[in-house]
């Protein structure tokens, strides 16, 4: 039995900090937007008398990466078949194209698959695993819905679908071949008065509403924002030459996603997001051009890959 599915990157269109709780994890406001950016996970399984998980990493990024129990991919197996109580052999072939340490989630866009494929070889319902999901990682839930657009709150696990209407705009990623760890990046935040994330929160809501409606991109670029912006773009130096060389070159819409490192700028057409691409791309930096998923992509069997759709 095998399932092969695409495991999108996402970004982050809006991040506000909302409060911290008292177990030190900060509440978060966000727009998630999944893009055509992603690896490919193919996931083989067969019952067995004793469970074994193997791990076979190619592509682009797999250089640096562990092909063992302490990879999230391996972890998810390991956490289903626990979660069931079944004994399989599993093997998990991932070509890895989503830069790590990135801001796009792609550990847990690949962690969400491996949830999604083995409950359907094994014919379990996926939405069981979400609260185990959210403990392997706060985003891992984003990626078990087949939305493109999704609102976030409480710790990111909090999801609520936004149906979008097109025209949506280009989009050029700008990573400068720098990972940036989340640990830390929250110790040099200050959090916001209860005044800004107010505002902030409004934003979101007519950010929001804009996506939904179909409202064209030039009413709702200023409405990106991203607080976690002045706890990483000061300190990273290779996220501020980014950052910083992407808004002169095209001074709207331009984003950190998530914790970054990843910088990202939309663009109102293809040829206009290749153009800024060339401009920016060096051998520092990685640029990709990309689109907002547009649908959910289907296994090669053909099969409804989202259990949670239901």
């Amino acid at each position: 039995m095998k399932i092969t599915r695409f495991c999108p990157a996402k970004i982050n269109l809006f991040l506000e900090v909302t409060g911290k709780l008292p177990n030190g994890y900060h509440e978060l406001a966000t727009l998630f937007a999944k893009i055509n950016l992603g690896d490919t996970l193919a996931v083989e399984a067969t019952r067995a008398t004793k469970t074994a998980i193997s791990l076979t990493l190619t592509g682009p990024i797999a250089n640096g990466l562990q092909a063992d129990s302490s990879n999230l991919v391996w972890r998810a197996a390991q956490i289903f078949l626990d979660f069931f109580d079944i004994k399989a052999n599993v093997h998990l072939t991932l070509d890895k194209h989503i830069p790590a340490g990135a801001g796009l989630g792609g550990g847990s866009s690949d962690a969400a698959g491996v949830f999604l494929a083995l409950s359907e070889l094994f014919q379990k319902d996926a939405r069981l695993l979400l609260p185990a999901a959210a403990k392997l990682g706060a985003d891992v839930p984003l990626f078990m819905y087949p939305d493109t657009f999704l609102k976030g709150e409480g710790i990111g696990e909090k999801l609520t679908p936004v149906p979008a209407k097109g025209p949506l705009p280009w989009l050029v990623l700008v990573y400068p071949n720098t990972p940036v760890p989340t640990k830390g990046i929250f110790a040099r935040l200050t959090l916001p008065s209860r005044q800004d994330v107010l505002t902030n929160i409004s934003k979101l809501d007519r950010l929001i509403s804009a996506v939904e409606s179909g409202a064209s991109f030039a009413t709702w670029k200023d409405l990106l924002f991203n607080r976690l912006e002045e706890c990483v773009i000061p300190f990273t130096q290779a996220v501020k030459s980014t950052w910083c060389d992407l808004r002169q070159a095209h001074k709207d819409g331009v984003l950190m996603s998530g914790s970054g490192s990843t910088v990202f700028a939309l663009a109102e057409t293809e040829q206009a997001a290749q153009k800024l691409a060339r401009q920016l791309e060096n051998s520092q930096r990685t640029c990709f051009v990309t689109h907002f998923l547009e649908k959910p992509i289907p296994d090669e069997n053909n099969r409804d890959p989202h259990p949670l759709n239901e």
